[in-house]
């Protein structure tokens, strides 16, 4: 038996002798690739698009107060504002900026005084030298940061932006013999033995520094006898192939500090900047020893969780370095006296989630910048205020929903939404939601579900229309306008699928309507008339221009939104329209820096104008009809009142809802579903339309921000909607808008034949003429709208 216990014994000698043997061996294939990892390559930042204070221009008091209390500024209420603190009077601004590092580029930050002027116009800035400067921008937010698929955050820096008493407090209180030892100090493991037994418990640990370094880089935190002499052997490997200095610098970078919700807080760089709102090299000293004191405990010690242990624990770290001498006596003083320091705790979720994927795989394809994300400032065009607006409409939206439609509450299949926001000028994402929950489900159904449009392609249909030519017109060769007649009556078709009946959503016909009517009131069986007039090959190659790319199929019931499409790729068809023929190509990122703050990738404004802006305009003065009288009314009932042209949709099934519309500066699509194609039973206008108007309201106001620009090239007429023709006794006649050159040249009354029409020349001319003339069409009523 006790030769067993023997040859067991032994046995387990020889295997953890082995283990140490291999650890060193395989360890040091290792040791030098993750050294200089932890050393150099960091996380991509995400950050949003910077508010830029600049001379002349009129800023959003609310925006820029709701950007400083997220990244923890502090209010004040005198002008006396130090850094990380701001005030903010009617007429002048004082913004304590604080330092903040874009890849190893410092802005040291400072207090900046902003004068305002009329209308909240940027009169002039002071920098904090007190000289006058053009413009000033606050630190940009961070989105989000990525490091491969760990959960982790990490800001690097080399011992030469480590001030020298950051240094000296960690090695004062985890390794005050760093720079004797050869990896393992045995004063150390006798002293801590001893002062465990005393205790009889662990009250001090024996690790030197590299030995910590050897487990966070190589080895898991589980204890074990055998993990332990992996750590040792590791440790004198990196003592044998890499200075102190480096080492040290590692550890800096690589020692754990914290959680920030789901990411882990490694390297005093990042520590610095959750803590106390500040880069490195600013720390004052009880600033250093309190970070030197959290890495025992980063739960136990964390100042925000418990500010008394925080602060005895960091007391310690200074009565170390005063017996070291690292301190003088009055700086030990004044260092144990100064508060924490901490940065505001009014820290916001996690937001952007599905807009910065998106972005991870725009990067993926950009030679310039590679699919090595590591290190990357990745400056994006996300405007943050849009988006965590853009993420509570869309929660708030489908909680009323499931609330006032219980059976809409599945568990196991939630409901569904996404949301997308773009500039029509220059196409950049402003917002991106893709779905209720990015915890539950990474999918991004913005970019990635294609999903029948429904009514909400009409505009695209409309807009063919309206551009298509022949010979056959008399209308100098256009073959449809606004006025145009369409019938509303029973339609049956026979296709190679089978017979084709199209319906209106309510099951009734109205006889002869317009092309306008029919927008408006989105009605079905006209729209149907429309697409087999056109043929489905011109509508296809309307909505291509447009910018969407999926294979739509050119049938007959492609005119009805039969054809998948993505919410970001409708959004962008209705950004063109917006933009008055002018398609901008879809951009998420302004510029990207690396690891060393090299410009990698940047992006310009580019794209061409696919339609002419007269003819766009036509599709908006019919969008705007269809919030005033037609399907989008109740936007006006929920609360927005400033310009907006819009449309809803909803397919036949009603599995799929949607509004889509835009202002003259945001374009915004709105989809809601589920995911497995359950059928919902409501529209467009009751799903989709009251997340797009929180929205609305959130990002401009309730009267918006401005009109639209209405272009040259356009005339009005009074138009018998009966007929299509000009209007006159007996045949009443209705405010409509043209291509010039397009109305009507004859009557609907044989006794009467005036050509009452205006024409625009020019902006003024408009301006002076026509404008009322389109605010009273935007005014009357429609028979038959809903």
């Amino acid at each position: 038996m006790r030769g067993n216990k023997k040859l067991q014994v032994a046995t387990r000698a020889i295997l953890a002798l082995a283990v140490v043997v291999t650890a060193a061996i395989s360890g040091e294939a290792l040791i030098r690739a993750r050294l200089s990892d932890s050393i150099v390559n960091a996380p991509s930042r995400f950050y949003a698009r910077p508010i830029l204070l600049e001379t002349g221009v009129e800023l959003d008091r609310r925006r820029i107060e709701s950007t400083l209390q997220r990244m923890g500024y502090e209010k004040v209420s005198s002008g006396d504002v130090g850094i990380g603190e701001y005030n903010l009077s009617d007429r002048q601004w004082t913004i304590g900026r604080r330092a903040f590092r874009i890849a190893d580029q410092l802005d040291p930050g400072g207090v900046v005084v902003v004068r305002l002027g009329y209308g909240d116009r940027v009169s002039n800035i002071r920098s904090p030298d007190g000289s006058r400067i053009r413009s000033v921008a606050l630190e940009p937010e961070v989105i989000r940061s990525l490091h491969g698929h760990m959960y982790e955050d990490r800001i690097p820096v080399t011992l030469n932006n480590a001030p020298a008493h950051l240094v000296e407090a960690v090695l004062a209180i985890e390794d005050q013999r760093f720079f004797e030892h050869d990896g393992l100090d045995p004063r150390r493991v006798v002293g801590a033995a001893v002062a465990n037994i005393r205790a009889r418990r662990i009250v001090q640990g024996a690790s030197t520094i590299t030995q910590q370094l050897a487990e966070n880089l190589f080895l898991s935190h589980r204890r074990s006898f055998i993990l332990k002499l992996r750590e040792v052997a590791m440790a004198r490997a990196l003592e044998l192939r890499h200075d102190k200095r480096e080492i040290l610098e590692a550890y800096l970078n690589e020692v754990y500090l914290g959680q920030e919700g789901a990411l882990a807080i490694h390297g005093v760089g990042r520590a610095s900047q959750y803590f106390f709102g500040k880069d490195v090299s600013q720390l004052t000293v009880p600033e250093s020893a309190l970070l030197a004191g959290i890495i025992r405990g980063p739960s136990l010690y964390s100042p925000f969780r418990n500010p008394n242990v925080a602060t005895a624990r960091r007391n310690l770290v200074l009565d170390r370095m005063l017996a070291l001498q690292l301190l003088s006596p009055e700086a030990y003083d004044e260092a144990r006296g100064a508060p924490l320091g901490l940065r505001s705790k009014n820290r916001r979720p996690r937001s952007g989630r599905y807009f910065v994927d998106y972005v991870a795989n725009q990067l993926n394809s950009d030679a310039s910048v590679g699919n090595n994300h590591r290190g990357l400032s990745v400056f994006t065009t996300l405007d943050m205020d849009l988006q965590l607006a853009a993420e509570e409409a869309v929660r708030d939206g489908l909680a009323e929903l499931e609330r006032y439609y219980p059976r809409l509450a599945r568990d196991s299949q939630p409901l569904q939404a996404a949301l997308v926001a773009l500039d029509p000028s220059t196409g950049q994402v402003l917002a991106m939601v893709g779905g209720r929950d990015y915890g539950r489900s990474q999918f991004n159904r913005a970019v990635l579900a294609h999903r029948q449009p429904g009514s909400s392609f009409k505009p695209i249909v409309a807009l063919a229309a309206l551009t298509q030519e022949g010979e056959e017109s008399a209308t100098n060769g256009r073959v449809f306008t606004l006025a145009s007649v369409l019938e509303d009556k029973p339609l049956s078709v026979q296709t190679p699928a089978g017979l084709w009946e199209p319906d209106n959503y309510d099951g009734h016909f109205r006889g002869p309507v317009t092309l306008r009517e029919a927008i408006e009131g989105s009605l079905n069986v006209p729209f149907a008339r429309l697409g087999m007039a056109l043929g489905p090959e011109n509508i296809v190659r309307t909505a291509e221009a447009l910018g969407i790319r999926n294979d739509l199929n050119p049938v007959l019931s492609l005119a009805l939104g039969s054809s998948e499409v993505t919410p970001l790729q409708l959004t962008q068809a209705y950004n063109v329209i917006a933009a008055g023929g002018y398609r901008a190509d879809l951009n998420s990122v302004i510029g990207v820096l690396d690891g060393e703050g090299r410009l990698t990738g940047r992006r310009e404004h580019s794209g061409e104008r696919v339609f002419d802006p007269a003819e766009a305009y036509l599709i908006t003065s019919a969008l705007r009809g269809a919030v005033e009288r037609g399907t989008g009314s109740s936007l006006r009932s929920l609360g927005f009142r400033g310009p907006v042209a819009a449309k809803s949709g909803t397919t036949n099934n009603f599995r799929d809802a949607w509004f889509i519309g835009y202002t003259p500066t945001l374009t915004v699509g709105v989809w809601v579903g589920f995911d497995d194609g359950w059928r919902m039973g409501i529209s467009g206008s009751r799903a989709a339309l009251p997340i797009f108007s929180q929205f609305l309201v959130d990002a401009e106001g309730t009267y918006g921000e401005d009109e639209f620009t209405v272009p040259s090239g356009l005339e009005v007429a009074e138009v018998n909607r009966e007929t299509g023709l000009l209007g006159g006794p007996g045949c009443r006649g209705e405010t409509e808008v043209f291509v010039r050159g397009t109305a009507p040249e004859s009557s609907c009354s044989s006794r009467w034949a005036s050509t009452r029409r205006y024409r625009s020349s020019s902006s003024a001319t408009w301006s002076t003429r026509l404008a009322p003339l389109l605010r009273e069409l935007e005014r009357r009523t429609t028979r038959g709208s809903n």
